[in-house]
């Protein structure tokens, strides 16, 4: 298969941008790049996917996601008047899972992973919870990103906010996928040990959770999104957040600690020393009105591994590509805050932190690199090249301009149409179920 006739936005160092370039596919992964002259006249009779001038680029990596979200679009709680971030998490977010059930999970699986790839985003790792149905809650998203063919990363969040036997029960679902995980060769799906946010969960929870975690697996957890969290270990535990968590070992090279709003200078250097990955979600942090992230000060004052997620807010990257842009710039009032920064943690540094757990090399398009390529409708009215290819997408793509989307070799989606997926249905069971849900929430 080959996909030419656009800008090709590579993401190698060698080779960053090809104009009117191709990228020539063989199985799963990529065999070559070059010019769409050269690699049409060495390769005749390959299938050939038109970029019709826009752009060729890796697949959209999300490094952070909730994707049982999916059924809060529209949903009003009776009585829900959130003052603050606590009475967001308990007014909204806990309601809502305690009611999704399994069969709930599956449906806001198919639509998450659908939306996935009409934007664009091939890799997703996601945090689930689900405490109206924990066992098995796992093997659904498992069962739908299996049928639409997108890489992902799950996990369950442990929680004790719904007593110690739930607690376990999360534990032992994340072990028990973990598990199931590994068995796996298609380098397709992998698996973490997904914990809430430190202020629902004791130091026994914790200590249970790392004796029963592998060592080659890590922990993504939410630190410091809200104030409550920073207080409430400062006055149970007498230290910060991430210090309890470095006393708990819990951090290292396969963690991902979520958004650390309000972290000190000595925490930051503590993920420093032990590797730990950073995800910021602009667009969350924005909406909940928790805060921006010092996470400039993490990746250029201490070099921290720092990547973008959603949050569950979209499942378009390039939103958060925009507003990850602004938000510095607002808080700082510095025009050149964000700049440089913003864009090499969503196209560099989530295909480095991906490939912490995905074998195949993910986010660059280069010889053996995985077959994950997203075409783009895109029509600059501006010279693009090797110099000013990302302020073209920041100012003038989104998720709508994907056109085509090839995750593992595989074509997904062809001229904006979904291959073997009745998308008519898709929706029309989700809205069965989210109303299912909205009715258990307010009932």
């Amino acid at each position: 298969m080959l996909v030419g006739n656009g800008h090709l936005i590579t993401r190698q160092k060698e080779t960053p941008f090809i104009n009117d370039g191709a990228v020539l596919i063989e199985g799963n992964k990529i065999k070559e790049i070059g010019t769409t002259a050269e690699l049409k006249q060495r390769y005749p009779d390959e299938e050939f996917i038109d970029a019709k001038g826009g752009v060729i680029m890796p697949g959209m990596i999300n490094m952070h996601n909730h994707i049982y979200s999916t059924f809060a679009r529209g949903l009003a709680i009776n009585g829900y008047h959130p003052n603050d971030f606590l009475d967001i998490l308990k007014g909204q977010w806990f309601r809502l899972d305690s009611q999704m059930d399994n069969h709930t999970t599956y449906h806001s699986g198919r639509v998450a992973y659908l939306e996935s790839i009409k934007n664009g985003v091939t890799t997703v790792f996601d945090h689930q919870a689900s405490y109206g149905e924990i066992d098995g809650s796992l093997d659904q998203l498992s069962k739908a990103a299996d049928e639409f063919g997108v890489r992902t990363c799950l996990c369950y969040e442990v929680s004790d906010r719904h007593g110690k036997d739930q607690a376990l029960a999360a534990i032992n679902e994340n072990v028990r996928f973990i598990n199931e995980s590994k068995k796996r060769t298609d380098d397709m799906q992998h698996a973490m040990m997904g914990m809430h946010a430190a202020f629902t969960i004791s130091d026994e929870t914790f200590e249970t959770a790392r004796k029963l975690t592998p060592r080659d697996v890590g922990f993504h957890i939410h630190v410091a999104e809200g104030f409550s969290d920073v207080k409430d270990s400062l006055e149970k535990y007498n230290k910060p957040i991430v210090n309890r968590l470095f006393d708990l070992d819990i951090l290292g090279k396969q963690t991902i600690v979520a958004h650390c709003i309000y972290i000190n200078p000595h925490e930051m250097q503590l993920l420093q020393d032990t590797d730990t990955m950073v995800v910021t979600n602009p667009e969350s942090n924005m909406g909940n009105a928790v805060g921006c992230p010092p996470v400039l000060r993490m990746f250029n004052d201490y070099n921290l591994l720092c990547g973008i997620g959603t949050d569950g807010y979209t499942n378009d990257l390039t939103e958060s590509y925009k507003v990850g842009n602004v938000i510095h710039k607002h808080h700082l009032v510095d025009p050149n805050a964000g700049w440089s920064e913003i864009p090499a943690m969503i196209f560099d540094n989530n295909h480095v932190m991906a490939n912490r757990y995905f074998d195949t090399k993910l986010g660059v398009l280069e010889k053996d690199a995985a077959a994950d390529v997203i075409v783009l409708d895109y029509k600059a009215a501006t010279p693009m090249t090797k110099d000013n290819y990302n302020m073209h997408i920041l100012f003038g793509m989104n998720g709508k301009n994907v056109t085509d989307t090839i995750v593992n070799g595989e074509i997904k989606m062809r001229d904006r149409n979904v291959l073997g997926v009745d998308e008519t249905e898709v929706y029309a069971h989700a809205q069965e179920e989210a109303q299912k849900l909205w009715n258990r929430i307010n009932q």
